[in-house]
């Protein structure tokens, strides 16, 4: 495989990841951006923790989405992170359900 070959291959991967996440994100209620990842969760809970002197971060998600393109599964239940850097967590708006203004319940 060429290094051309590479790079389309992994073009087309991150294409096809990005057109996942766009189809997911709605069913999340969290971003969290770690050093190494970026997930989409419904419930995180971080943790500020001090090992001799060195602080760190224990970050626990749960119906969890982790991007990913070379995971096989890219849902999962659980996960447990430790890192060392800063942790960002943003809540998503959720839009509330609207009607259509023109359907059959319009005012």
């Amino acid at each position: 495989m060429s290094a051309e070959d590479l790079e389309k291959y992994e073009t087309e991967m991150e294409l096809s990841l990005y057109r996942e996440y766009r189809d997911i994100v709605g069913q999340f209620s969290y971003v969290v951006e770690t050093e190494r990842r970026f997930y989409l969760a419904n419930a995180v809970d971080v943790q500020v923790r001090d090992g001799g002197g060195d602080v760190y971060f224990e970050v626990r998600m749960s119906d969890a989405w982790v991007w990913d393109m070379y995971r096989p599964a890219r849902f999962v239940k659980n996960v447990r992170v430790i890192t060392f850097k800063d942790v960002n967590v943003e809540e998503l708006d959720k839009p509330e359900l609207r009607l259509p203004e023109d359907g059959p319940f319009s005012a």
